[in-house]
């Protein structure tokens, strides 16, 4: 893998941070050693997502962004260094599948909301039809999702996490029903026993 730095801080970049006084700092990071792949931090914050945002490039240079959602581990680490994903039938677009033909490099976002977290990555993807490869297509499908058509695996070259700063806490339904759960019991159960009461008073 390489630093995040060493892939986004294009020349114009670096212009640009040094126009307003970030290269220093910046330029510390690219210097780091580089990562081998994905530690533990990473590899437990992938398999929580059940969404994600990844960003391809067309033909003619224009930049297309796709979510993608499903059950938590639909995005699988397949190695330190690569992921990947079933694609079942959806709004038949194409446009992502589409754009992969001609531009293989691709960017995500994967968001953890309540947490204020951010994981960019940045790398190659491939796609490929279930059929061709049914040994991945088993490793990648996820029960109750129909039938697989496409199969994605991304070689990952660099990523980065970003600080919570401007990240919005957004909630699930299941993370809400988890966190309101035993207040709504609670709730209630003060129903319960202030019916009661009243039935009693009303003896």
């Amino acid at each position: 893998m390489k630093q995040f730095g060493e892939i986004a801080f294009t020349e114009h970049v670096k212009a640009e941070q040094d126009l307003r006084g970030s290269r220093e700092m910046y330029e510390g990071m690219v210097n780091r050693p580089a990562p081998e792949g994905f530690g533990e931090p990473e590899a437990t914050f992938i398999a929580m997502r059940d969404s994600f945002y990844m960003a391809t490039v067309s033909e003619d240079g224009l930049p297309y962004i796709q979510h993608r959602g499903g059950p938590r581990g639909f995005l699988k680490l397949l190695s330190p260094t690569q992921l990947g994903f079933a694609d079942y039938r959806g709004n038949r677009q194409y446009v992502s599948v589409g754009n992969l033909q001609s531009e293989k490099r691709v960017s995500l976002f994967l968001m953890d909301y309540p947490n204020r977290a951010r994981l960019k990555l940045m790398g190659h993807a491939r796609v490929q039809e279930a059929e061709a490869n049914p040994d991945l297509a088993e490793t990648l499908a996820l029960d109750g999702q129909g039938q697989v058509e496409r199969l994605f695996t991304l070689d990952i070259e660099a990523f980065d996490w970003n600080c919570p700063q401007f990240i919005t806490p957004r909630f699930t339904e299941a993370e809400l029903a988890a966190s309101l759960g035993p207040m709504v019991e609670e709730l209630q159960t003060l129903r319960q026993e202030n019916a009661f009461l009243r039935q009693e008073l009303g003896r």
